[in-house]
């Protein structure tokens, strides 16, 4: 090329970069006033998910409630995936790249709570949504609608997939999806969570595997005649006991939780049949994979003490979250762009009060309105959104759908997701969601980085292999 049409040419292609700039950031004016518009629709939807809060693979209504919304805005919509009839797949465009979106709707059981700053239980002992999934599902779906029309008006090929993922809390279902192909094809996968405030982090969590021991012994009576009964609840008790003293010779960061879930019928009657169901986390899968071991013998061990006989079942198992600062950073930037939670008065009344309940040191409530610093994290929960993260890029967010200082899995995240508090917070997400995906399709070289950096971090020998093994779906684990 003659020089002196050199300086013509690099002028070209700085107003063509400027005007495919200026053109993202017009799209993306009208995707937030879209989403501002739609806010009654799906404030709509999330409080139908709160007000009928369902367990793991029990999301009957939840699942038909997103899938007919989706279904209605021209999406395909496959259900009963990966063997778990409330999964399913929402897919719209055509060809690539193909961006996904996760989304989750199942509650926790228990957490039965109204919308008031003071613990009342809707229903004592019903499921409630402890961990915001119904926000969850109802931002992603928000996100990828808006998407979905974006890439119509835009003209801009690909395709966008939203992603039905039921049980997450302890029944894996992402992993289902994962082990049956279902991710494949997508160039990447950007996810959120509710949360007591505004991230946008790359980081790591923990592995899990867990599981249900169940103890068969011989009834008898009590007092009557004991020497003729074995009970099953001494074998649960005597592997938490032996569980206990395993405890101290753990590497950390290990966690060891269980709860007994069949304990007997009645004191005078030798429990002929006992079941503690355990869950271990490390962030390391070996790890998990050997402490998980060493439970099982003391299992072995408590039945041979105490002449009973035992069985178990994985009913789950999850990685930790691979991170992707490439992802993460285009989450954050969008994030930052669409800003923190502004509080009503209300809002700021009924966060006060809510605080008041809580224990401990507790940031400013006006930290919901803050986006925070982008840091690596080290979180000590877990989530089956680990899986996910080793067989594609995936990046996640957070945004403050509770009030600042609220743990999750309280009575206090349940209030506050079923109030305006909760539902800012969920469009907040689905605003962030959009906006990066929007910069996935329009900036190639995003997905570039994101790709190498996800080779880079699972190595070229890493083979992937479920930590629930090759069992189906425990759909019954909640009932």
């Amino acid at each position: 090329m003659p020089k002196s049409l050199l300086p013509q040419r690099i002028l070209l292609t700085a107003l063509s970069v400027f005007s495919v700039s200026v053109s993202a950031q017009l799209d993306k004016a009208a995707i937030l006033d879209a989403l501002d518009s739609d806010y009654g629709r799906y404030q709509s939807i999330a409080e139908t998910l709160w007000s009928s809060p369902e367990l793991g693979y029990l999301e009957v209504q939840s699942t038909r409630l997103l899938q007919d919304a989706l279904q209605e805005e021209g999406f395909t919509v496959e259900a009963g995936v990966a063997g778990m009839p409330t999964a399913f797949t929402a897919s719209f465009g055509s060809g690539g790249p193909v961006i996904g979106i996760l989304g989750e709707y199942d509650a926790l059981p228990g957490m039965s709570q109204a919308a008031v700053p003071y613990e009342e239980p809707l229903s004592e002992g019903a499921p409630g949504q402890a961990c915001g999934h119904h926000l969850f599902g109802t931002a992603s779906l928000a996100a990828a609608v808006a998407v979905k029309n974006w890439l119509v008006e835009s003209g801009t090929p690909g395709t966008i997939r939203y992603y039905g993922t039921p049980a997450e809390e302890g029944g894996s279902g992402k992993v289902y999806m994962v082990r049956a192909g279902l991710f494949n094809d997508v160039d990447a996968v950007i996810s959120w969570h509710a949360s007591d405030a505004n991230t946008a982090n790359p980081g790591t969590n923990l592995a899990t595997i867990s599981g249900k021991f169940r103890f068969t012994g011989r009834s008898a009576h009590a007092a009557a005649a004991p020497e003729r009964g074995r009970s099953a609840l001494d074998g649960v008790e005597a592997m938490n006991d032996m569980v206990n003293m395993l405890r101290e010779h753990t590497t950390e960061p290990t966690r060891i939780h269980y709860v007994i879930t069949d304990g007997g019928n009645a004191p005078n009657i030798v429990p002929k049949t006992a079941e503690v169901y355990y869950v271990i986390r490390h962030e390391d899968v070996d790890e998990v994979r050997s402490v998980w071991a060493r439970v099982v013998r003391t299992a072995e061990g408590a039945a041979m003490g105490t002449e009973t006989s035992m069985e178990y079942e994985i009913i789950g198992g999850t990685y930790p979250r691979l991170p992707n600062e490439a992802l993460a950073s285009t989450l954050h930037a969008n994030l930052t762009q669409v800003g923190g939670v502004e509080y009503s008065k209300e809002d700021l009344s009924f966060a006060r009060e809510i605080q008041a309940t809580l224990s401990g040191s507790l940031p400013d409530i006006a930290s919901a309105g803050v986006v925070q610093p982008k840091v690596f994290t080290r979180g000590k929960a877990s989530a089956d959104t680990g899986d996910v993260s080793w067989n594609v890029p995936m990046a996640a967010m957070r945004a403050a759908t509770w009030v600042p200082g609220t743990p999750a899995h309280s009575w206090q995240a349940v209030a506050a997701g079923g109030t305006s508090i909760g539902y800012k917070g969920m469009m907040v997400a689905a605003k962030t969601l959009a906006l990066s995906a929007v910069d996935l399709y329009t900036q190639p070289e995003l997905l570039t980085r994101a790709r190498a950096e996800f080779e880079e971090r699972i190595g070229p020998d890493f083979q992937y292999e479920a930590l629930l093994g090759d069992r189906e779906p425990a759909l019954d684990y909640r009932k």
